[in-house]
């Protein structure tokens, strides 16, 4: 069925976000149209989004920004509708506000445009959000609004024919150091034994002296517990793997240790593959595919997926040499400090790039919980964060949304600072199973 909208003009803004909500969400086809005459007389499904209602058409006052072209700092108040944040308010109209306006403002992150404060990693602080500010950060928003669009589409057009989704979950894993203790080389061993022997860290030291001389399992190696685990839950997971040169921030071991890429083939006979775009590939994009080729060549397929190390995500420049380097999806949307909604959304999303005002092919998949930041950033205790997973899923069910988590190998190993944390993983996945059933 074909939804007719009517709009005095027309913009590369107003069809991304037109297709995002009515087709890629609601499954609707749509026309638009500058025709009020060929509008009114339509009898079929039409929407008005302009200024001024008609008659008693299905009205939607619309905003300036699908208009603009240019980047600048938004006026933005905050309200609330059936207990749900909105913002790009108005006085008339179907809605208090402009949900179209509002889904294009945290989908594009405009906000990040905008001059703003950067974390001592040079990334887009989470307390520069306006949804951080406001408090909805555990929210999908954007979904809501979108119910709040479907539901008015139903009560006055009973005969249409809408999507339906179901609640989901897309389980990741990032493998930033394949091995605490083994594949490192002799001199980063040597290295770090010296640290520890200066330290006087002696548990440390007899781990290390167990692993190498009497076949202890590296305390990183979590992978046949994590197998097991998908097994049993019958769950699909994509890894993504770290295969840059070593660096400040980029430690895994070395790409051409046999070691590793036995387990990334391994991994890969089980899950999906993902790449882990380093650090430095951040001032120096041409990584992106220098470490991407490695990857393949070790798997011998093609590799189209990717998330940035330390999720270090500068928009739009990540995105354009993501695009650039033959990237196709990328897993990096959501705050390292905080869990929630980055762009306020459980669902994927095209990238559109502000800069030039065009929508791109790159398929944003944006999470919601990661488990370095509820343990380092948070501090929270593992049943604290199983029950902020736990409300985090419930709001995502709400919508029928998707539940997208990262969980790190190490951060299932048996040290004791993350003791028990393997626990909050699979209760984590025992969880999502029941809400799917």
């Amino acid at each position: 069925m074909t939804l007719l909208i009517y709009s005095e003009s027309e913009s590369a803004r107003l069809h991304y976000i037109f297709d995002h909500i009515f087709d890629r969400i609601l499954g609707l086809e749509i026309k638009i149209t500058n025709d009020v005459e060929f509008f009114c007389k339509y009898e079929k499904p039409k929407i008005n989004y302009s200024k001024e209602a008609f008659s008693d058409e299905l009205f939607f006052k619309s905003s300036d920004i699908l208009f603009e072209k240019d980047i600048r700092k938004q006026d933005v108040s905050i309200s609330i509708y059936k207990d749900v944040e909105i913002c790009f308010l108005c006085d008339k109209g179907a809605l208090p506000f402009d949900p179209f306006a509002a889904s294009f403002y945290m989908l594009t992150r405009y906000e990040e445009y905008i001059a703003h404060k950067k974390d001592q990693f040079g990334r887009f602080s989470v307390d520069e959000s306006l949804a951080f500010q406001n408090n909805f950060i555990l929210k999908p928003v954007v979904d809501h609004w979108i119910l709040f669009i479907k539901e008015l589409l139903m009560d006055n057009f009973p005969e249409i024919v809408l999507k339906t989704h179901k609640f989901s979950f897309i389980n990741t894993i990032d493998v930033d150091n394949a091995y605490a203790y083994l594949g490192k080389g002799f001199l980063r061993t040597l290295g770090s034994l010296c640290k520890d022997c200066f330290k006087l860290d002696v548990k440390n030291i007899c781990n290390k002296i167990e692993v190498f001389c009497f076949n202890k399992k590296d305390p990183y190696d979590t992978y046949d517990f994590l197998f097991k685990t998908h097994k049993k839950y019958n769950l699909k997971t994509i890894f993504f793997f770290l295969v840059s040169d070593y660096g400040f921030y980029d430690r895994n071991v070395n790409y051409l240790n046999q070691k590793f890429r036995k387990l990334i083939k391994r991994c890969s006979t089980h899950c999906s593959i993902g790449l882990h775009a380093s650090v430095k590939s951040i001032d120096s994009p041409n990584h992106i595919l220098i470490e991407n080729k490695r990857l393949q060549s070790i798997i011998n397929r093609d590799v189209f997926c990717n998330r940035q190390h330390f999720l270090n995500l500068n928009i739009p420049f990540n995105y354009r040499n993501l695009i650039k380097y033959g990237l196709k999806c990328d897993y990096s949307m959501g705050f390292p400090s905080h869990p929630g909604f980055r762009a306020g959304t459980s669902f994927n999303f095209y990238f559109f790039d502000l800069g030039i005002n065009n929508t791109t092919k790159l398929l944003v998949y944006p999470f919601s919980v990661m488990d370095v930041s509820l343990k380092h950033y948070l501090k929270l205790q593992p049943d604290q964060a199983l029950d902020l997973i736990k409300e985090i899923i419930n709001n995502i069910k709400a919508v029928n949304g998707v539940f997208t988590s990262i969980w790190h190998n190490e951060s299932l190993s048996c040290l004791n600072r993350w003791k028990d944390w393997a626990g909050v993983y699979e209760k984590m996945i025992k969880s999502t199973m029941d809400e799917k059933n």
